[in-house]
């Protein structure tokens, strides 16, 4: 049995472990850390996965963005520890997460990832969201909470602000 909780203090650095397990070396490197920087993650949709044993099984986080002045959660990083994997832990953290953003009144998702796996959450790419390079275009994707969020919504993706 998995239970999600939202994220404490008190698992950070086991949760910065379970990211460092299933990413390449280098992750913060990449540009959609730079919106994380010095900026608190989202604590109500930052939840972790654990069994029944209180083993950590998977966590996710979220983050505040602005696309062209507009309020964005940004998705990620999402992560199964490698032994979980395949037994929908990263899809229960996911839609729960996403039913939580939906309850707190956040009406749009974007993340840079696969569209293939994404699609079945319903994310799709975002045209004319703009992602600070190297981040290819064909890999961000947004998902509207509320009918039409995304529409009319373009431009770079910025820093929420300060923790």
């Amino acid at each position: 049995m998995i239970t999600l909780a939202e994220e404490t203090a008190q698992d950070w650095w086991e949760v910065e472990a379970l990211y460092d397990l299933c990413f390449a070396p280098g992750r913060e490197a990449l540009s959609s850390y730079r919106l994380r920087d010095g900026v608190a993650p989202v604590a109500d949709l930052s939840l972790t996965a654990r069994d029944g044993e209180g083993i950590l099984a998977g966590a996710i986080r979220y983050w505040p963005v602005r696309v062209g002045g507009a309020d964005a959660l940004l998705l990620g990083p999402v992560a199964v520890h490698p032994t979980r994997q395949g037994e929908g832990i990263g899809g229960l953290l996911i839609r729960d997460s996403l039913e939580r953003a939906a309850r707190l009144g956040w009406t749009r998702v974007m993340l840079v990832g696969d569209e293939p796996y994404y699609r079945r959450f319903g994310f799709r790419k975002l045209r004319g969201v703009v992602m600070p390079p190297p981040t290819n275009p064909e890999r961000v994707l947004g998902l509207a909470l509320s009918p039409g969020a995304w529409d009319g919504v373009a431009g770079p993706v910025e820093r929420a602000g300060p923790a």
